[in-house]
């Protein structure tokens, strides 16, 4: 009988292995789709974010307003300046 016990033990290790295998390889699966669609809304975004930037400039630019963006604009801001002197 204690043959028998054995082969049943091991059969059962190689079932709940083979089990586990395949359980990652599912997540594996479903966590490589997620990922991708992630990727592609972050995509999506970034390009709906440059469509929007471009339709900023252009409606800055029918109202006549200079189309420098405002990160040049506060970059020459940011440059220290001289205070008048005192003397």
């Amino acid at each position: 009988m204690d043959g028998q016990d054995s082969e049943d033990t091991k059969q059962s290790t190689a079932d709940m292995t083979a089990f586990v295998q395949n359980l990652l390889q599912q997540m594996q699966s479903r966590f490589q789709t997620m990922s991708d669609s992630i990727i592609t809304k972050i995509d999506d975004m970034g390009g709906r974010i440059n469509e929007l930037e471009q339709s900023i400039n252009d409606l800055r630019a029918e109202m006549g307003v200079e189309g420098t963006p405002p990160a040049a604009a506060s970059k020459s801001s940011d440059e220290p300046k001289t205070p008048p002197s005192s003397t």
